[in-house]
Order: structure tokens, then sequence, then C-alpha cells
């Protein structure tokens, strides 16, 4: 049985000499599939003391941070998430902070929070409680105090939770072994004893076995150590110990991906699990598709299964996995929805909604040179399809005319998320190498294709140059040279004006589309509703710019067309001067 990640953890926090308690600490080990996708989560907070509502703010800290954090997609990455839900805590502390009437009723707090997923180690860090780490004999703080240094030795907080409208909350990642040892501790713990005698007691916690109820009293211990030091404040201590670690990402999508048998070919009338193929869809090298019927509820629905010579290929099978993974994560009435995977099934294989339409391909070679309506209302179907991807923290990475399916009710849905990046796989799925650029050559975006980055911007190049091929009937770009032995450069990339292929479209929307899939990803657009605006209305500034472009850029043949005339001029004179002497 593969490894995964196992986790001991154990705390205490007292009130210590005050009369009430205004630091809060709290923890989260889920179950199997939510530790997976979302890790192992532990927190502590530090109420600011001259606050009337400080134990207010520090148990809002940790209990909502718990909670939302545990209620973002799965396909967000950490970062993300965490920054996202402390970002709406923050704003959340500030504004109800501000509501009371008087300054010492502020919420604030500090914050610091610990992730734990797959083999790595997520710190959140705002304020002057701390994270530490102990490792094979290495002992470091690794949070940065958070505050300032005022004559007479006093400390003041720079930064906390609930201080300011905006926060900037400290981010890093650790890379986690089996032994680790990470401590969360309050000022009131860590200011009053001794670090040597806190190395001593996260050294003893990573050579022996400690279960919950021994780290709580280990705890308490350290605690009282503090206490008859002289602490005047709250005390919180908490111990991580890190068992095991998931499995290598590779050798976990291996198990993963073989432990179901890949379906032989299927004809109509054959069954697997509840559904009866009434019609095969498409039959390839690569997959077999069917258009079946749930037996459960007699619903139409569509079946996708690998094809058998593709079991050993784990690039392949890792983007089916990743296909269904996205597909019943996202729901969108401009995303294709793939369902649930059965568990107790042993096949591979996926089930898609049932898309009654046709693909934007054929809806092209239909409606050759589409009108300006017609372009902007699919467009505004594959934006809203991108949009929802987004902010999933995933990108499609596979966009093209094929890919788009326009439904009889006139909707539009993209389909087909084998290519997908997905953000919040990418500490926890295998990072195979892909030996081409997902996706169509004639679509993918130059930075693709040159040196394998992507982001938001590479759809966004895909989809201008699908709309131009909708207005144009060609490609914005002469790809010839790059299917012939790949693009070496973005230079190669020369946009051909859509206006000189058309004559009734505006030379302020070849401006748009020209911006949307510029070989330079930097230059795009930085979202999505700009350049959808800008395919209804002109752009002054684009236009002002485009006025004021240089000539070579405006006329380029008669640039030329001047040197050689300056150049002939040169020649002659050069021959009369010959002549003469």
């Amino acid at each position: 049985m593969e490894p995964k990640l196992s986790v001991v953890i154990g705390g205490f926090s007292s009130a210590g000499v005050k009369d009430e308690n205004q630091d809060a600490f709290a923890a989260c080990q889920p179950t199997t599939s939510e530790a997976k996708y979302k890790g192992v989560a532990v927190c502590v907070a530090d109420g600011v003391s001259c606050s009337e509502k400080a134990q207010q703010a520090s148990a809002t800290c940790v209990t909502n941070f718990i909670q939302d954090y545990y209620s973002t997609p799965d396909s967000w990455d950490v970062k993300t998430a965490a920054g996202k839900v402390l970002s709406s805590l923050n704003a959340w502390l500030y504004h109800h902070g501000q509501q009371a009437s008087a300054q010492n009723n502020s919420l604030v707090s500090t914050f610091s929070g610990l992730i734990l997923r797959s083999a790595t180690a997520h710190v959140c860090h705002v304020g002057d409680s701390r994270v530490y780490l102990y490792r094979q004999g290495e002992f470091e703080q690794i949070s940065r105090d958070h505050v300032h240094r005022h004559f007479g030795g006093r400390e003041m907080l720079s930064r906390a939770m609930g201080m300011d409208l905006r926060v900037d909350v400290d981010y890093q990642e650790v890379a986690v072994q089996p032994g680790d040892v990470f401590v969360l501790s309050t000022d009131g713990l860590h200011g009053w004893i001794d670090e040597q005698a806190l190395n001593t007691a996260m050294q003893k916690v990573a050579a022996e076995a400690f279960d919950q109820f021994r780290l709580e009293k280990l705890a308490t211990e350290l605690v009282a150590e503090a206490m008859s030091r002289g602490s005047d404040d709250n005390l919180t201590l908490c111990f991580v110990k890190v068992e095991s670690v998931a499995a290598p990402d590779i050798a976990e999508a291996r198990k993963e991906l073989q432990v179901r048998v890949i379906p032989p070919v299927l004809q109509p009338g054959n069954t697997i699990d509840h559904y009866q193929v009434e019609k095969v869809l498409f039959s390839g090298v690569r997959s077999h598709v069917y258009l079946c019927r749930n037996r459960r509820n007699d619903e139409l629905c569509v079946l996708k299964a690998p094809s058998a010579s593709f079991e050993d290929d784990l690039i392949y099978l890792e983007a089916f996995y990743r296909e269904q993974w996205i597909g019943s994560r996202v729901q969108h009435e401009n995303l294709m929805r793939i369902y649930p995977a059965l568990e107790q099934s042993r096949f591979l294989y996926h089930v898609s909604e049932w898309l009654d339409g046709i693909s934007l391909r054929q809806w092209m070679f239909d409606h050759p040179q589409a009108s300006l309506q017609d372009m902007r209302r699919i467009a505004a179907g594959i934006i809203g399809g991108l949009r929802a991807l987004q902010r999933q923290g995933v990108w499609h990475r596979d966009l093209k005319p094929e890919n788009v399916m326009l439904l009889a009710d006139g909707s539009i849905k993209l389909i087909d998320y084998g290519a997908v990046y997905i953000k919040g796989l990418a500490d926890i799925r295998p990072a195979f190498d892909e030996e081409c650029p997902p996706g169509s050559v004639d679509y993918v975006a130059p930075e693709a294709v040159v040196s394998k980055s992507f982001g938001m911007a590479s759809d966004q190049f895909s989809l201008a140059v699908i709309l131009y091929e909708m207005l144009g009937g060609k490609l914005p770009y002469d790809m010839t040279h790059v299917h012939r032995r790949g693009g070496r450069s973005i230079s190669e990339w020369r946009y051909r004006s859509l206006t000189g292929l058309r004559e009734d479209i505006p030379p302020w929307l070849d401006l748009a589309l020209a911006k949307a899939c510029a070989p330079e990803a930097g230059l795009r657009y930085e979202s999505y509703s700009e350049f959808q605006m800008d395919l209804s209305r002109p752009n002054d500034h684009l236009l002002e710019r485009y006025r004021q472009r240089p000539l070579a850029e405006r006329n380029p043949v008669l640039v030329w067309q001047g040197i050689s005339l300056i150049l002939l001029i040169v020649v002659i004179l050069q021959a009369l001067m010959a002549g003469g002497g």
C-alpha cells in the first residue's frame, strides 16, 4: 500500500495569569479525499490585548479560516485558496472593527497557519505568533515577526489581521519529510521560554513515538515552564509531527490510473455497469465515445473510454483522469458536465451529459464568414466558460472549433478537458513531461510552442484565433513553418490584418483581435471582459496608438520604395562623380 500523508497534532492553550484567554488555535484532519486535495490545516492566533474584542478576533481567525479554506474548490492551489480566505477574513475583521464606537473595540489578531498537503508544507503568517521547524537536528524559526521596535525595547505589531483594509500575508512552501516536527506558538510562550528548551522538546518528539495525548501533555509542560519564568500573557503551543508523506507523484499516479481496467470496444446493445450503448459516436486510436442510456434514470449520456493501446501510456491516462476530475467539479452553463465516477466500478471511463448540437467547426462550414452579431454571441459563450474555469484555477489549453459545441437551444458549451492545467493539482499530480505543447498548433499560443509556458493569456490567444477564423475563413498567422519544424521564436508569428479578407470589418475590431492574439503574451488583454468590450465598440486608445505607429509599420512598401530610390540616387551620383574624374 502506498504511503499517505499522516500527521499527529497536539497542543495546549492557557489564559496564564490573565482573566481571559485571547489566544486561539484550531486543527483539521479531514477524510482521506479531503486530505488529498486540501491537506491538513493547523493555525494559531493571538488577539491584540489592547482590544476588548481580542478573544473574538482570534477565535474568528482560526475557526473561520478552517471552515472557509475547506469550502474552497479542490481545483484551487493552496496559496490561492488560503490567500482568498485570509483576504476576505481580514476585510471582515477590519470592517466590523471600524463599526465599533471606540478604538479599543477593534478586531485585530495575529495569525499563523500551516497546511500540510502531499509532501509540502504551506505556511501563511502575519503578526508575531510563530512557526518553527525541527528536522534532523536542525531547528529554525520559519516565520518572520512583523513588529516595530521602539526606544526602550518595546515592540509593536506592524502587521496583523484586521489592522488595515488590506493585509500582506507571508507565504512560503517547505518540502516535508517523515520525522519533521512543526511548532506553532504565541508570544506568551516563545517570548518567555528558552529556544533551546523548545529545540530539545521538538527533538524528543521527532525521536520518539508520540500520540495526541503525549503531545498535549508535553505542550502543557512547556506552557507551565513559560509561566514559571514570568510569562504575563496568554500562552499557546501546538505540535505537528509528520509521520509519513504521500507517495512520490508518479508512483501515486501509476497506482491510481492502473487500478481500473480499460473496457473493451463496445457495440450497440452492450452494457457497462448500468450504461447501455445505443450508438457509437466515435472510435479512434486514442479513445472510444458512445451514446448511452443510463438504465437507472432512462436519460441519455455520453460515455468515453480510452483505447486499450494506451494502457501503459501514463501521460495519456493522466490527461484522461484530469478530464474526469475537473469536469465533475465545475458547473457552469458554458461548460460540459462530467458526472462523478462510480467508486465501485472496475472500469476506466467517464460519463458526461449528452449535448444535442453541432461543433463550432461544423457551424463554421455551414456559415462561412460569420456575421459580427453571431461572432459576438459565440464569443460571449466561450468567454463565459473560460472565465468559469479561470475562477477555479484552471486553463483549458486546447481551445479550438472542434471543442466548442453549439446546442439546439442556442447555448454554447466548451468540451474536452484532457489538456487542462489545474493549479490545485500541481503539487499532488504527476508533472509528466509533455513532448509537445497540448492543443492544436493552429490555435496554440506561441509561448506554449516556443517555451512550453502557458497561462490565462494563452487561452485568450486561442479564442482570438477562433474568432478571426469565423470572420475571415482563414487563420491570422501562416503556420506552415511551425507545422514543418516547430516554432523557434515568437517573431515567426506575423499577424495578417483581417481587413484584407473582409472589407466590411471595421479597423477597430481588427485591432482588438490583433491585441488578443498578439505573439507576446504580455501585450494581450489583462482580462476577458476588456476583450469582450472591445469586440463591441471601438477602443480609442488602440485606435490612437494605431494612428501614431511608425511609417514603417503603416506603409512598409512605401518605406522600401523610398529606400530604394535613395540608393538609386546614390549610385547615380557615384557614377557621375567617377565619370567626371
